[in-house]
């Protein structure tokens, strides 16, 4: 069986800051408008007409998948429907 190695902590490396964490953490909210494809929150807008502009081009492109904008303040979710043609 392999020995197992320890590092120790130097004084040197409580100065500097902890590395970036890598994955799936909390993205931070930059926006009032969540663009959601399938219940997964894709993008944050302003305002809302731009959510809506880029939920109906995924919606035209991907007619089976559920497109909402969630407003974060108000509370309300909105499923976009695909345009008729």
């Amino acid at each position: 069986m392999a020995a197992r190695q320890t590092s120790t902590m130097t004084a040197s490396d409580a100065d500097e800051p902890a590395p970036a964490r890598m994955g799936q953490g909390k993205r931070p909210d930059s926006g009032q408008f969540r663009l959601q494809v399938d219940r997964q929150t894709k993008a944050f807008y302003v305002s809302y007409e731009a959510a809506e502009q880029a939920g109906l081009v995924i919606k035209q492109a991907h007619p089976i998948l559920q497109v909402a904008i969630y407003d974060a303040i108000g509370g309300l979710n909105k499923i976009l429907e695909a345009p008729k043609i």
